[in-house]
């Protein structure tokens, strides 16, 4: 199994290197890693954001899918667009001694595998003092996406981890779209998360109840969090939850396994997570353009309830999976 070590570079310094099934090209003052199997199952991320922008698993049908939704738009830059959807991590720490830190830049620490079997890209981000790192290790495998972060913490007390690692589905649109496995689950209603690469649709004034959410300075913006008011809860009664409707809600005692799937490309994604506790869904619902840029589902696995504690000199770990059912 080959494996490329690049020592605190953001990216390699040859960016036609190929290993292992990986490649890599400069774009501005960062570069897209392509991971591509045998089988033509691919993925692309970009560095130091750390943005993945794509996943194509190999389908049913013989041919590849875009599973992952993104939207795209010209910045003064011309060379560098600006780049928004697809999976993220919106993570941030903070301890009662006044520490406080978000990783926004990421580093290509290794790359191993192959391309007959899988690809794993190791990535990793450190607080200025070097006492608090997140490792995030993203594995392509010819079924399934798997995303999984391993936060260490080595200062002298507890911190606490909050934050999001959200994914857009792409689908045909939110009408022929369904949530599987939801019935019996307690939820609360949020407003949208505003991460650095979250796509918000258009809203109307009293589409959100005004409220005001628990450690809130520690996530990414979001709306009426100034704003105090009554939070509306609730539990799920579908079972095959049909997402035509806009909505935000974050779910306190879902499955740890859910299925989405869309009837209008004929496909289904099973979305599975380890670690984290809450999981947030956001539709658009069907009010825009079908096939538009709002052409999809947010899903999240999150700590923005109640944050995750993680001990003095101690780890902790959580990860999302993107299964491919229908290969």
């Amino acid at each position: 199994m080959a494996t490329i070590f690049n020592s605190g570079l953001p990216f390699p310094r040859n960016p036609s290197m190929e290993r292992c099934g990986v490649s890599f090209t400069g774009i501005g003052d960062g570069c897209v890693v392509s991971m591509e199997l045998d089988n033509g199952t691919a993925a692309k991320l970009m560095l130091p954001t750390g943005l993945v922008t794509s996943f194509k698993p190999q389908m049913w049908h013989g041919a590849t899918m875009e599973l992952l939704h993104t939207s795209v738009s010209q910045t003064q830059d011309a060379v560098v667009p600006l780049i928004r959807g697809g999976f993220s991590l919106g993570l941030a720490c903070q301890n009662d001694d006044g520490f406080s830190w978000s990783p926004h830049a990421w580093e290509l620490h290794q790359v191993t595998g192959t391309p007959q079997e899988s690809i794993q890209v190791e990535l990793r981000s450190t607080s200025e003092q070097g006492d608090v790192g997140i490792k995030h290790v993203i594995t392509l495998e010819k079924d399934s996406f798997n995303s999984q972060i391993l936060v260490s913490n080595s200062t002298t007390s507890s911190i606490r981890l909050a934050g999001s690692a959200v994914c857009h589905l792409a689908v045909s649109t939110p009408d022929a779209t369904y949530a599987l496995g939801l019935q019996g689950s307690d939820y609360f209603v949020s407003p949208p998360f505003h991460g650095n690469f979250s796509i918000i649709p258009p809203r109307t004034t009293d589409q959100y109840p005004n409220k005001l959410w628990p450690f809130n300075k520690l996530f990414p913006k979001r709306e009426d969090d100034d704003i105090n008011g009554q939070v509306e809860s609730g539990e799920e009664e579908d079972d095959y939850k049909h997402l035509t409707e806009t909505l935000s809600r974050i779910y306190t005692s879902a499955p740890r396994s859910l299925t989405i799937m869309d009837r209008g490309r004929r496909n289904s994604v099973t979305v599975r997570r380890q670690g984290f506790k809450e999981l947030y869904i956001m539709s658009p619902g069907s009010e825009h353009e079908w096939y538009s840029k709002y052409s999809y589902i947010c899903i999240g696995h999150a700590a923005q309830l109640e944050p995750v504690i993680i001990d003095a000199q101690s780890e902790w770990s959580g990860g999302v999976q993107l299964f491919n059912p229908n290969y």
